[in-house]
């Protein structure tokens, strides 16, 4: 069965002068038009296309990739708004509707939105709401202490940035906890810290324990040798520059510098690390 609004793998039918036909099962042959059919395409081949409806509200496929799918939340920039809604710029010929009663405040055109898109039933269409919190999982959220998971950055709070954890609850990680660059709208890899027993959970964009701290010692060595043996990067520094040369928290490059110096490899102090002799 086809699913509207992602990705399907269709058998081709046949072709024509304008594109191919798709097979797309109860909801009958599928156009993708001509340019966006892959050279070299003959009947009985499978491709993975986009399915969604066109400006004339035809079942169209596509090569192209959309920003967001059905069932998912995106950040997107209205680009139109009318008597019917605000119309999104998703990567597609044809823009995405948000509805008047999908809006949770009026939109303008020209700024950005978190939205969560859906198939209407009712109309049989692809649109998108901005009144996200009922789209999101009510149920108690089952994470794992240090569980990877998806985040797409919705908004900055008080407290530090309002995460969509895996498209499904609300996440938040704490200004404290962020030592790279963080935009709205940016997806990111994170990690459960806790699930708290008010269903809020926090999260972080880094591992916790020392699984990372044994990857960055054999790290802070390579920098060593390649800086002559002597870095300018101690365990007083800022946590900017700790992340800009080693991608971790300055928590965690603490961790890593006293597991060095327990073995007798390097001395620090408060301006620089500096590697042992060998002799």
């Amino acid at each position: 069965m086809v699913e509207i609004g992602k990705y399907n793998t269709l058998t081709v039918l046949k072709t024509v002068d304008f594109g191919v036909y798709l097979d797309g099962g109860e909801r009958g042959e599928i156009l993708m038009p001509k340019e966006y059919v892959p050279e070299g395409c003959a009947p009985d081949d499978e491709v993975r296309a986009f399915v969604y409806f066109d400006s004339e509200d035809r079942i169209v496929a596509t090569t192209e990739k959309p920003a967001v799918m059905v069932g998912e939340f995106a950040f997107l920039k209205a680009v139109a708004v009318n008597r019917v809604g605000a119309f999104m710029d998703w990567g597609l010929r044809k823009d995405l509707l948000v509805p008047f009663r999908e809006q949770r405040d009026t939109m303008v055109e020209g700024k950005s939105y978190l939205v969560y898109v859906y198939l209407d039933k009712a109309s049989d269409r692809i649109v998108a709401s901005t009144k996200v919190d009922k789209y999101l999982d009510q149920t108690f959220p089952d994470y794992e202490p240090n569980q990877e998971v998806d985040l797409l950055v919705a908004r900055k709070t008080d407290l530090g940035f309002a995460v969509v954890i895996n498209n499904a609850h609300w996440g938040l990680i704490y200004d404290n906890q962020i030592f790279q660059p963080v935009k709205v709208g940016q997806r990111l890899k994170g990690y459960i810290q806790m699930v708290r027993e008010d269903e809020k959970i926090d999260v972080a964009l880094q591992p916790a324990g020392f699984g990372k701290v044994e990857g960055l010692t054999a790290l802070i060595l390579e920098k060593l040798k390649d800086y002559g043996g002597v870095l300018d990067v101690s365990d007083k520094s800022e946590p900017e520059e700790i992340y800009r040369l080693f991608g971790c928290s300055k928590k965690t490059y603490k961790k890593a510098l006293g597991t060095l110096y327990k073995q007798g490899l390097i001395d620090i102090d408060d301006l620089e690390v500096r590697l042992k002799s060998e002799e």
